[in-house]
């Protein structure tokens, strides 16, 4: 039995958390939100973020960071990406320096285009390690079968966090290419986005099959590019993760993406879908970055263009089917 802390107390923070409850352990959940803290410790639920949860007992939400870390085993950074580095700095000499930090956000940070797991390594001496792959909370929170792996640059830990997570329904997986985990859970966010943006244009299944197929080539681009396996990108955290982006209804990204498909703008969209939505902030900073490294990514270079531009989205893809034609290649 374990004591495990999740810095957040939103819907894939609180899925994992019961999760683990399940299993035996004590998981302590921090989040700023009082009403959020009171409905798990009073009500047992976490009906701002997923209705129906029944939350066990030897879960406890706090207020107070402090008490909520006292004497973790690991801690669970259940945060949006852009929260990572001040979620990292807030507990640095809380924690001692063997205690796993885990993270289940997927991004890069905007500005230094760093991956996730070297923004927390600048602010903390922990070994890290990466949960990912397609794992809808809505589905966790039910006990509904799922596939996820852990990476880290100590497979050690990724085991080790691997077997703290292992149930009968919730499989887990290692992989050491902890650059290709990292990119192709961040990527696939743009794709997923971009997705919605076709269905909100009343397009179909055949255009659907063609964004993802030349996403993941994309995926694979950006992703060889800084350093990971092309394999990586055919696994739970590039192809598996796109289908369930793309196609799911849990998915706040394939959701956003819909509603700017059908007029709304960015920030309509993201007013209306309710939490933050990854790949807008992704497709910012991927598209920085591709053009620094100059590599091809035209998906997200519309994409781009039709959230910061202004440009019209049925325009794009009809620029995307008109470009010159060319040999299929990743």
């Amino acid at each position: 039995m374990s004591k495990v802390t999740f810095l957040g107390g939103g819907s894939f923070g609180i899925s994992l958390a019961i999760l683990l409850a399940n299993k035996g352990n004590i998981v302590s959940v921090y989040d700023r939100d009082s009403s959020v803290v009171e409905d798990i410790n009073v009500n047992r639920r976490n009906d701002k973020f997923i209705k129906g949860l029944d939350v066990p007992k030897n879960v406890t939400a706090y207020n107070n960071l402090e008490e909520a870390i006292q004497d973790t085993n690991y801690v669970v950074l259940a945060v949006p990406s852009h929260v990572i580095r001040s979620a990292s700095r807030s507990i640095k000499g809380l924690i001692k320096e063997d205690v796993p930090v885990i993270c289940i956000a997927k991004g890069i940070e905007e500005g230094s285009n760093k991956t996730l797991v070297e923004v927390i390594e600048e602010e903390l001496n922990n070994p890290v390690v990466v949960l990912s792959g397609p794992s809808h909370a809505e589905e966790v929170a039910f006990d509904i079968p799922t596939t996820v792996l852990t990476s880290s640059k100590n497979m050690k830990v990724a085991e080790e966090v691997q077997d703290l997570f292992m149930t009968k329904t919730f499989r887990v997986y290692t992989n050491d290419d902890l650059v290709g985990v990292e990119i192709g859970g961040a990527v696939k966010n743009i794709i997923a986005l971009a997705a919605g943006v076709c269905d909100g244009l009343g397009y179909g299944d055949n255009t659907k099959a063609a964004l993802m197929t030349r996403g993941m080539a994309e995926i694979v681009r950006i992703g060889t590019k800084l350093g990971g396996r092309v394999e990586t990108f055919l696994g739970l955290t590039g192809m598996g993760d796109l289908i369930v982006t793309c196609t799911s209804i849990h998915s706040r990204n394939r959701r956003a993406g819909y509603l700017i498909g059908t007029g709304k703008t960015r920030e309509e969209a993201v007013e209306e879908v309710g939490m933050i939505v990854e790949g807008i902030k992704a497709c910012h900073a991927f598209y920085d970055l591709k053009e620094k490294l100059d590599v091809e990514m035209p998906i997200t270079d519309a994409l781009y263009k039709v959230l910061f531009e202004g440009k019209d989205a049925k325009e794009m893809v009809s620029e995307l089917l008109q470009r010159d034609k060319k040999a299929e290649n990743y």
